[in-house]
């Protein structure tokens, strides 16, 4: 869709879905295909997006997954043409946009509703928020700060990091007692003398986001760092969003797509941006849309385990996904330096 087209149709007083009705859109293409991670989030995509878009507009949309970024560079280098749509976290977003594998949004042709800011990216429509969050063993004294949490001597246990610095260093940074306004940009030799400090009390380093939650089921470890999806509406464990990190999955346009398939993307973004919508997807996954006026459609008793509810949002602080763009390279190696040394 060209976007003086879409200005003129919404000039005239059309809703922006007209374009992409029963008329000429719907003639153009009968499918689109996307990447996404699979799992609940993919069923969530199904779910709460895919399918009022295809009621809408009669246009299937064909899954795979999952999402490598390698998988995306393979496609633009072939020069394909088949897939409009490609799931990727903030960092990969970013990556793709450099070694210029996406395109950027025509965000007036996806017309959203209301959004939170950061999810309204010039090369990406933030789809689903998570958290990465501290958690512990149901009967384990509870911490409420990240000072709390590294504090091992008043809160005894074995611990359970993420073995990716992005959240290992700046935990460890909120620890020292930073605010996470002044959080970036990271001091990361700080950080490493904070972990070295309890470094005998981590006992695992996780890569997989399945291993925290079953070590502490385990009693391996008492505490862990955790994305919220794994551990909150679990009596098995305790949680704490406070200071918490948020961050956000982004559907991106994949480079060289046609321009019809495009159009229909615009348009299943602006699903995404339905606060109803939205919250069917919460109904298969914990990992909650981005709409500020999705509370009101949530589940009271449930919304101490959204990442984006009032009182969660609140207490967090997003990730700097450009920071580590520019910092990662470097960072990266001496985590591995670090890692060597424990």
């Amino acid at each position: 869709m060209k976007r003086r087209t879409f200005v003129g149709a919404a000039a005239a007083g059309l809703p922006a879905f007209s374009i992409l009705g029963a008329g000429s859109a719907r003639a153009q293409v009968k499918e689109i295909r996307m990447i996404e991670a699979g799992g609940k989030s993919g069923e969530s995509v199904e779910v709460g997006y895919i399918e009022p878009f295809t009621k809408k507009t009669g246009i299937k949309v064909i899954r795979e997954s999952p999402n490598p970024l390698g998988k995306l560079r393979a496609l633009v280098e072939s020069g394909q043409t088949s897939t409009v749509l490609m799931e990727l976290g903030s960092g990969g977003m970013l990556q793709a946009r450099n070694l210029k594998l996406i395109e950027p949004i025509d965000w007036a042709a996806v017309a959203p509703q209301p959004m939170f800011p950061e999810a309204k990216h010039e090369y990406g429509f933030g789809y689903q928020y998570f958290s990465t969050i501290m958690a512990w063993r149901a009967g384990a004294k509870a911490p409420k700060t990240w000072a709390d949490f590294f504090n091992t001597k008043d809160f005894p246990g074995k611990r359970c990091l993420p073995d990716y610095p992005n959240y290992a260093i700046s935990f460890a940074l909120l620890a020292t007692g930073i605010t996470p306004d002044k959080l970036f940009p990271l001091d990361v030799d700080t950080a490493f003398k904070k972990l070295n400090e309890i470094k005998k009390d981590i006992a695992v380093w996780w890569k997989a986001g399945a291993q925290a939650p079953q070590l502490m089921k385990d009693n391996e470890v008492q505490y862990a760092i955790c994305w919220s999806g794994r551990v909150v509406g679990d009596p098995a464990f305790g949680v704490n969003f406070a200071g918490g990190m948020a961050d956000l999955s982004y559907f991106t346009i994949v480079k060289n797509s046609k321009a019809e398939d495009r159009a229909a993307a615009y348009k299943l973004m602006h699903e995404m941006s339905i606060a109803a919508n939205q919250a069917k997807a919460a109904t298969v996954v914990s990992y909650t849309g981005p709409s500020p006026e999705l509370d009101a459609l949530l589940p009271k008793d449930k919304l101490a385990e959204y990442p984006t509810s009032k009182q969660n949002k609140a207490v967090q602080w997003v990730e700097n996904a450009e920071w580590w763009a520019a910092n990662g390279e470097a960072v990266n190696k001496k985590w591995e330096a670090f890692k060597l040394s424990l």
